[in-house]
């Protein structure tokens, strides 16, 4: 008898092509679930709660937002300004010397603003190298948060903007004219942000605490500030510290003739919004702005980023730009304008870091 060849059914075959296919189905699925959970844990999506606020993907910031929590920054560091003015509780001490030879005060002005500034920006922005006057207490933290909020004056003249978080540094200046705020001088106090983008200052916030007045501006985007449209070149009318305006005076008016008239004044905030259109009663109106010093970068970033912004200059006193990078001193002094012919004021200016250490 031939032997019987064994013979499987169409419907036989069938059943197993589909067991074997389940099988690959489920391996395979499970592998690409594992390879889809791995993803999403080390890729965070954007806006999620482990996306740092203030960043974007990439590790870019929005200058837009920058600028945003720059001025809630300088302005609730002028509350703690104001209120320990106000109370008298400035607890005021040395902290130093400058390289003249002057003290330099310290007061819990100074430290509760900080406080409160840095803390806010760094909430806001974990990414973004802050550097500001006075030393952070990390014993001392504190929790400042930022709302995402956009003031409509700022929404309406500025568009998003991203740069990348490592090209940016900021720099604070929580009390600007410290000695003048001991003295009760409080016209001349201010607290201050500025944005630098590759060591360019591009946001500049000026907050004066006691009037409440705030300017801003942003380069290529916008200011609540314009410059003011008087001017006399011929003989300027020339702002400097109120500690240098006699050694200043005898140079300038060789320099610009004897009708100049030298400014005295406290604070670098508050000599570069006196080349600008301000509304305050006691602010005082100059053309040129001339500090004949080391001064550090925190006291001269945010004017020279508002400066910029509407058109206007600040140079070392040879007209080398400052570059807000690396230290945090500016060893050429400064000359600063606005609606004026810079490269010309800076020719008539004979060497005054020697003229006037004779």
């Amino acid at each position: 008898m031939a032997p019987m060849g064994i013979r499987l059914s169409p419907l036989g075959m069938a059943v197993f092509c589909l067991l074997g296919l389940g099988v690959l189905y489920h391996l395979y699925s499970g592998f690409l679930a594992g390879r889809f959970a791995f993803f999403m844990l080390s890729e965070p999506a954007a806006g999620g709660p482990e996306t740092p606020h203030g960043s974007a993907p990439g590790g870019a910031v929005d200058l837009r937002e920058l600028l945003a929590v720059s001025v809630l920054a300088a302005v609730r560091g002028g509350e703690e300004v104001k209120r320990v003015r106000e109370g008298n509780v400035l607890n005021a001490k040395a902290k130093g010397k400058t390289r003249e030879g002057a003290e330099e005060q310290l007061t819990t002005g100074d430290l509760l603003s900080n406080r409160r500034m840095f803390y806010l920006l760094k909430g806001a922005f974990p990414a973004v190298q802050i550097n500001s006057e006075e030393r952070v207490d990390t014993a001392d933290q504190e929790t400042v948060s930022w709302d995402r909020s956009i003031p409509e004056d700022i929404k309406q003249k500025i568009q998003p903007k991203e740069v990348p978080a490592e090209s940016v540094t900021v720099w604070i200046d929580p009390l600007d004219a410290t000695q003048e705020y001991t003295e009760d001088l409080r016209q001349y106090v201010t607290t201050m942000v500025c944005v630098a983008v590759n060591g360019k200052p591009v946001i500049g916030v000026i907050h004066k605490p006691f009037s409440s007045y705030t300017a801003w501006a942003m380069v290529d985007g916008g200011s609540n500030v314009k410059a003011r449209s008087s001017y006399n070149e011929k003989t300027p009318r020339i702002i400097v510290s109120r500690s240098h305006a006699g050694k200043v005076e005898q140079v300038a008016r060789q320099t610009f003739g004897n009708k100049t008239v030298i400014i005295p004044a406290g604070g670098a905030g508050y000599k570069v919004l006196a080349l600008l259109d301000v509304p305050e009663k006691n602010q005082e109106e100059a053309d040129v702005y001339i500090h004949v010093t080391y001064i550090k970068k925190w006291d001269i970033c945010a004017g020279n980023a508002v400066l910029r912004a509407l058109g206007g200059h600040m140079t070392t006193l040879t007209g080398e730009e400052i570059s807000y990078t690396g230290s945090d001193g500016n060893e050429g002094g400064l000359i600063a304008s606005i609606n004026m012919n810079h490269k010309a004021l800076i020719e008539k200016l004979p060497d005054l870091e020697k003229t006037l250490h004779k």
